[in-house]
């Protein structure tokens, strides 16, 4: 109680919490049909129902060209890399030098978060998949090469049981039908697994025999969870949540911390790389055990409850009302006495903290693929901290925030490339940047 304490009783002194606009877009992802020092570029054979593409080259998942997630499965994993540490050393070489990016040995199904969308063929066949690239055509899949293989087979089965109980898919245009979403989430670490059904309305027949079936089939689900989504939208998860089975949560280990993650809340996708990256995060900022340190875009705390037993203080901030929550409990779940959550806009908080004399030794700020606002960095050159270890998932907007920074004050030290999406046209990078004339 004392972290959750804390946060209700202290949030106000630097920012007034926001509400948050949780923008879960609909995402897309290849997969199968129904029916560090020097290179480091583990080349991976082919597997089974390769084809063939216009070019020649083979490809993994029959899928590709319509699903639009996976732009790399024609080539082999060394190329990948390869045109990966390209781009990023384009664009960020100008600021800084750029080192080997660090590739996963086995890169697939490394996605711990899976979502299928759901619709009725003209014929009645029960489809689910993706939706193809600029459309909300739905490519009926079953396996993906990037997505936990657990999660696909409970969401094929999943689409087996629905005719049984007479549960209709969902229909965007007329809006008749409940079923419009599966999201599947599991701890790799844990084995947790969470199934959350994403309905048109809050009652879901024969629900005690669905469950009782799913888990038949699935022994290893350890939570299911019913999120009503009723509105027009491209949005996935809707507000209202109920708890049908288990905690509503499952539990996750990343850097030897624990995590609680509930349906909202975000979490890195990818934990095998991810544990490297902020590993990589933690040395590049310095820690001596004497730091303040702010923990931007914080999500449910990973970044700073990880950085935590070498800062003499972390403050994190996030938008994110359900991240905060989960953000205080992991913090309490895991005994950091020396971090605080608030729920803000990390800029406007930042901006208060400097107006009132604060100071902040470090700052992690881990944005989304837009990459910052000008008005957050203006927040971070006016607070000043000595160093900045700046987590992007875009290289491209990570060159120009670098650019901003590099203006005010800022040199770049290094970037350090991350395969966290494999088959992807996404890198994460990690940049250290520190205030001029300071190490």
């Amino acid at each position: 109680m004392e972290s959750e304490n804390r946060y209700k009783n202290q949030k106000h002194k630097y920012a007034n919490a926001n509400k948050l606009n949780y923008d879960q877009k609909r995402t897309h992802s290849g997969r199968k049909q129904q029916s560090s020092g020097g290179k480091k570029y583990p080349e991976k054979s082919l597997m089974k129902g390769e084809i063939q593409n216009h070019s020649g080259r083979q490809m993994l998942c029959p899928v590709m060209k319509k699903c639009g997630g996976c732009r790399y499965q024609d080539i082999s994993y060394e190329q990948q890399l390869e045109i990966k540490q390209a781009q990023v050393t384009k664009l960020l070489k100008p600021f800084c030098r750029v080192y080997p990016i660090t590739g996963m040995e086995h890169p697939y199904h490394y996605r711990n978060k899976v979502h299928a969308v759901f619709d009725r063929l003209k014929d009645g066949t029960i489809i689910s998949g993706v939706y193809e690239e600029k459309t909300h055509r739905v490519v009926p899949v079953d396996d993906c090469l990037i997505e936990d293989e657990k999660a696909d087979a409970i969401i094929r089965d999943i689409r087996g049981m629905l005719r049984s109980f007479k549960i209709k898919t969902y229909d965007e245009d007329t809006g008749y039908g409940l079923l419009r979403h599966v999201l599947v989430r599991r701890g790799f670490a844990t084995g947790q697994i969470m199934v959350v059904l994403v309905l048109g309305s809050p009652i879901l027949p024969s629900k005690n025999n669905f469950i009782r079936e799913l888990r038949k089939l699935h022994p290893e689900i350890t939570t299911i969870v019913i999120n009503v989504n009723d509105r027009k939208t491209s949005m996935v998860l809707g507000e209202k949540e109920t708890v049908i089975y288990g905690k509503g949560y499952i539990e996750d280990i990343l850097c030897g911390q624990t995590f609680h993650i509930s349906p909202k809340s975000f979490y890195q996708v990818n934990p095998v790389q991810t544990e490297k990256l902020y590993q990589k995060a933690i040395e590049l900022a310095g820690l001596t055990g004497k730091e303040r340190v702010i923990d931007a875009y914080c999500g449910i705390g990973t970044i700073g409850i990880c950085a935590a037993n070498r800062a003499r203080e972390v403050i994190g901030v996030e938008l994110n009302r359900d991240a905060v929550r989960d953000a205080v409990r992991n913090a309490k779940m895991n005994e950091k006495k020396n971090i605080s959550f608030y729920g803000a806009d990390a800029g406007e908080f930042m901006t208060q903290m400097a107006a009132q004399g604060e100071r902040a030794d470090v700052l992690f700020m881990d944005p989304p693929r837009s990459g910052s606002s000008e008005a957050f960095m203006r927040a971070v050159v006016r607070l000043g901290p000595k160093r900045i270890v700046y987590i992007s998932c875009n290289p491209e907007t990570q060159a120009r925030d670098l650019n901003y920074f590099t203006a005010n004050g800022y040199r770049a030290q290094g970037a350090y490339p991350y395969d966290c999406f494999p088959f992807t046209g996404h890198t994460e990078t990690v940049c250290l940047l520190v205030k001029s004339g300071k190490a």
